[in-house]
């Protein structure tokens, strides 16, 4: 994990995720719902795999999620082993793009970026029996796409 930065993913709950980004310039924290971006937490694991894959090609992946009413996009993107995560937030589930605030931001050194991401999953996966990650998430835990992020870490 990066020394200045850090993710944290709780366990879901009725559908709720909440969710923590914290790194030098601030921190970032709400819940997200797991609808109606029902596939937000595989797409998350695939974005940040693809950003390790990229290496020195330029990649940006916008993943939207919601709390609701309040949507967000994570921006992830980055080059040459430099990574960029950006939180916008919508007012409202119209995501009007005058309406939309930055709320979070950090650049960084992308194998640690995803590093810190890929902790907090490692943990939600070995937890996902115990806090029945299913049930509580109404969908099964994103096993092939964090496995996917787990290869891009380890080549």
């Amino acid at each position: 994990m990066s020394e200045d930065f850090e993710v944290s993913f709780n366990s879901p709950q009725c559908g709720w995720m909440s969710i923590g980004l914290k790194g030098s310039s601030g921190e970032f924290r709400t819940t997200t719902a797991y609808a109606p971006h029902t596939n937000a937490l595989g797409e998350l694991m695939e974005a940040l795999a693809r950003l390790i894959d990229s290496k020195d090609e330029e990649f940006s992946h916008t993943l939207k999620w919601n709390r609701d009413p309040e949507e967000y996009d994570f921006v992830i993107s980055g080059k040459d082993g430099s990574s960029k995560i950006e939180v916008f937030e919508y007012p409202t589930g119209e995501r009007d793009p005058s309406a939309k605030e930055l709320v979070f931001s950090h650049s960084g050194e992308a194998f640690a970026t995803v590093g810190a991401f890929f902790e907090t999953f490692r943990q939600l996966y070995e937890e996902r029996g115990v806090d029945d990650f299913k049930e509580n998430w109404h969908q099964e835990f994103p096993f092939e796409s964090y496995e996917n992020l787990q290869r891009s870490l380890a080549a």
